[in-house]
C-alpha cells in the first residue's frame, strides 16, 4: 500500500514513545512510513547509546521523522504528555500513537484516520487481536484490567485500557490532565481512558491485530508496575463510587 497523502499542514501526527528499544525501532518506523505521510514525533524517554544512534539515523534519514530526547527515564505516560503537548503546539489536532517494540499492525493507521475523520472528538482504543503469540499470563491481566475499569465506567465502552496504539485528540485530552494526575508510567494510559470516558466525550474502540514477536522484551514491570496500576484502580474505583450517588439521581429525576 502506497503512503496516504495527506495535506501539506497535516494534523494528525504519529506519536512512538521509546525506551531502549533499538532492535525493532527502525522497522517500526519504515512501516510507518511507508502507509502514512505523516510528521512521526519518536519522544525518547531516556534510552541508551544503542537506541540513541538509531534514533539519530532514523531522524537523518527522513524529514518527517523528528526526536524529541528526556534526559532520564521518567515512564510512558509522562512521555507521551510530552508528545501531545509537543504535537499541539505545533499545530497538530490528533496524534496516533503507538508503540516502538513492534507489536502493532501499522498497516492499521490509516484505519484510525478514517476513525478521526468520521468522529474526531472521540477517544479511539485499539482493541487488541491476539495470535498465538500472546502470554498466558498477559492475557489474564488485561482481563482484569478490563473488568476494573468497566467497574469504575460502570460501562462497556472500554474494551482494552492497555493497548498503546490509539489515536487520541489533543485538545480535550490535554485540557483533562490540567486536572487529572494519572502517572507517569504504565498506569497513565488506563487512567486516561476512565477519566476519559468519565467526562461523557466518546470512546471508541478498534479492532487491531497484536503480536509478540520472539526473543522480544517488554518495558512493563511486573512488579512496580503492577503495583502503580493497582494503585491508581483504587483511586479511580473510590472516585467512582463517590460518584454513584449522583449519577443515580440523575437517572431517576424526570426530564
Amino acid at each position: 500500500m502506497g503512503p496516504l497523502r495527506q495535506p501539506d499542514d497535516p494534523t494528525t501526527w504519529i506519536l512512538i514513545p521509546i525506551f531502549n528499544h533499538a532492535a525493532t525501532i527502525e522497522g517500526v518506523v519504515r512501516q510507518v512510513l511507508e502507509v502514512v505521510d505523516l510528521p512521526c514525533l519518536i519522544i525518547d524517554d531516556g534510552s541508551g547509546p544503542e537506541t540513541r544512534l538509531a534514533l539519530e539515523s532514523l531522524q537523518q534519514g527522513s524529514e518527517r521523522v523528528s526526536v524529541h530526547r528526556l534526559e532520564s527515564n521518567r515512564g510512558k505516560g509522562a512521555a507521551l504528555r510530552r508528545g501531545f503537548r509537543i504535537a499541539r503546539d505545533a499545530g497538530a489536532t490528533h496524534v496516533i500513537h503507538l508503540d516502538a517494540d513492534g507489536q502493532h499492525e501499522c498497516a492499521d493507521i490509516p484505519r484510525f484516520l478514517a476513525a478521526i475523520a468520521a468522529e474526531p472528538s472521540a477517544l479511539v482504543l485499539g482493541k487488541p487481536v491476539f495470535d498465538e503469540t500472546v502470554p498466558g499470563l498477559r492475557l489474564y491481566g488485561r482481563q482484569l484490567s478490563r473488568w476494573v475499569v468497566w467497574l469504575c465506567t460502570l460501562s462497556f465502552a472500554v474494551d482494552d485500557p492497555l493497548c498503546g496504539f490509539r489515536a487520541v485528540p489533543l485538545e480535550s485530552t490535554l485540557r483533562l490532565l490540567e486536572r487529572e494526575s494519572l502517572g507517569d508510567r504504565m498506569e497513565f494510559e488506563p487512567g486516561l481512558a476512565v477519566v476519559f470516558q468519565w467526562t461523557g466525550l466518546p470512546v471508541r474502540n478498534l479492532a487491531t491485530r497484536v503480536r509478540y514477536l520472539e526473543g522480544g522484551h517488554s518495558n512493563f514491570d511486573g512488579v512496580r508496575d503492577t503495583w502503580r496500576m493497582a494503585k491508581l484502580y483504587g483511586r479511580l474505583l473510590a472516585r467512582s463510587l463517590a460518584r454513584l450517588p449522583g449519577r443515580v439521581l440523575r437517572r431517576r429525576t424526570p426530564r
